[in-house]
Order: C-alpha cells, then sequence, then structure tokens
C-alpha cells in the first residue's frame, strides 16, 4: 500500500449520487444493499486514484468503487466520496463486509509503512508503522491477499525480469513503472541506493 490523497468530489457528484443516494436511503431505511449509484463516479474514482488500485498500488484498468467503511458497517456514507476508494474487483471481493476498524485506510497512512522486498517480491510492514497501528496493518495484508498473493508476484516478477534485463534505459523504465507499479519501483531504486 501507498499512501492515497483523495481529491474534491466532482462537480456532479451532489446531483447525481449523493442526493439521490440519500433520499434512496430515506425511502428504503430497511433495504440492503443500498442503490448502486456510485458506479455512475467511477471514472471520476479511477482519475482521482491515478488509475491505481488504492491497496495494491499498481495500475488497473477496469477497476470498482470501493467503500472504506463498508454499507453494511454504516449506510450513511453509502453515498459520499470521502468514503470511495478505487480498487481492484478481487481486493474488492476480499475486503467485502470488513470492518473498517480492522484494515488500515489508504487515504490515511504514510508512504514508508510498507514496503516491497527484494527478490521476495512480498510485501510487510516497516518499523515506521505506529506500534499502535501494526496489527491492523498485519490484518490488512493478509485479509487483502497483499503480502504474497501469487498473481501478484508473477506480475510483479515479470516487470522485474523486465527491468533487470535493461541496461541504459532503467531510468526510464523506472518512470513508466511508477505508475504501473508504485512499490515496485520504489524498492527498485532503492535496492540501486544501496
Amino acid at each position: 500500500m501507498i499512501r492515497c490523497e483523495l481529491t474534491d468530489e466532482p462537480a456532479h457528484f451532489d446531483a447525481t449520487v449523493r442526493r439521490p443516494g440519500r433520499k434512496w436511503l430515506e425511502d428504503n431505511a430497511h433495504r440492503h444493499p443500498p442503490r448502486n449509484l456510485w458506479s455512475q463516479v467511477r471514472d471520476d474514482l479511477a482519475r482521482a486514484f491515478h488509475h491505481r488500485c488504492a491497496y495494491l498500488a499498481i495500475e488497473i484498468h477496469h477497476g470498482q468503487v470501493d467503500h472504506f467503511v463498508p454499507c453494511s458497517e454504516d449506510r450513511g456514507l453509502a453515498y459520499e466520496w470521502s468514503n470511495y476508494r478505487y480498487c481492484d474487483p478481487q481486493i474488492n471481493s476480499r475486503k467485502n463486509r470488513a470492518s473498517s476498524k480492522d484494515l488500515l485506510d489508504p487515504c490515511t497512512i504514510q508512504d514508508d509503512w510498507f514496503e516491497l522486498l527484494l527478490p521476495s517480491l512480498q510485501l510487510r510492514v516497516t518499523d515506521r508503522c505506529p506500534p499502535e497501528l501494526r496489527a491492523r496493518a498485519e490484518a490488512t495484508l493478509v485479509r487483502l491477499g497483499l503480502r504474497d498473493s501469487e498473481p501478484l508476484i508473477r506480475m510483479r516478477s515479470a516487470w522485474l525480469a523486465h527491468y533487470e534485463a535493461l541496461s541504459a534505459d532503467r531510468p526510464k523504465f523506472l518512470e513508466l513503472l511508477d505508475q504501473k507499479d508504485r512499490l515496485l519501483a520504489r524498492a527498485l531504486r532503492k535496492r540501486a541506493a544501496e
């Protein structure tokens, strides 16, 4: 995970999502799940997150709107831009109904709380994560499959192999990798500096 900065909500958000959503909640107090109006802002959210999954820190092309605080925990946040994270569908499925109190929010963490280890390509919690949040950080890695997911490691292995096959163009490749896989780019820069 890397720190994500949530941008201001789109100008049309209140009219297309919040107001009709609040009205739906008023009229349907006992129906669950809430009506999906948030998909209307999926492209806006993708741009706000630079087309990167908030949890994986990798570029994705078919992400979903994740409610950091799930609707099952607080229906009142179902139609709030500040509760939305751009998310890979598999991660969103793994996160389904997990309490927000059990996971770390990519919009509130610090950028150096997690690091990718080379050559294993496993994600770990660093000592810079405050001690009182480390259990939640570890739980986030395990629950969402961020630490050692085989498909994720295979993808990162391919990027790593491509990087290592280069000689002169490594700095340019790292610029590209910043968009594709920010954690891997950071790990490679750290290794080069050592």
